[in-house]
């Protein structure tokens, strides 16, 4: 075994990615305060071939030089809009025939690995670092993923915690094909 040269890494160019079919995955940022944050949000979501993001409230857009330092370029390869309002975004996909799922811990949890076929496609709303998903997005959702945790503390960087569960979500719609 060898670790590959950067140059040696298969990757499809930017207008490769614009072109690939996307996993029916659309994501709801709302109010997450930290470019640095935004900016991972963006890369794994390059990597995990979402739809779209859908960046709410204070959340940092790519026209924020400093969300740049951890997209690396995802920035350019993702789509994505700026509404204020997350409710109307959340409402406007529910009505186009997503499922509403936050990544929240509730009293009625899904794992994010128990997703079924037909909650594609599927809006995932994501929350504020400190106070996670707001009480009108939480009431609006189909469904409340949680991400199983062991130890002592009872949340995970939000970055985090979004990679973990879009990929969740991507395995399980990748092996209802």
């Amino acid at each position: 075994m060898r670790k590959l040269k950067h140059e040696e890494i298969p990757r499809p160019s930017p207008a490769a990615v614009s072109a690939l079919p996307k996993h029916p995955i659309s994501v709801v940022l709302d109010n997450v305060r930290s470019l640095y944050n935004v900016g991972s949000i963006f890369r794994t979501s390059d990597a995990a071939l979402i739809e779209k993001l859908y960046l709410t409230g204070i959340t940092g857009t790519p026209d924020n030089r400093g969300l740049h330092k951890t997209a690396l370029g995802a920035q350019d390869t993702v789509a994505w809009a700026y509404e204020k309002d997350p409710v109307a975004v959340a409402h406007r996909l529910r009505e186009a025939g997503y499922t509403l799922a936050v990544l929240e811990i509730t009293d009625t949890p899904t794992r994010t690995t128990a997703v079924k076929s037909d909650h594609f496609p599927l809006c995932l709303v994501v929350g504020n670092e400190l106070s996670g998903v707001r009480d009108d997005l939480v009431h609006l959702a189909d469904l409340a993923l949680e991400i199983p945790q062991y130890g002592a503390k009872q949340s995970l960087n939000v970055a985090v915690a979004y990679g973990i569960a879009v990929f969740d979500l991507v395995r399980c719609f990748r092996s209802f094909e």
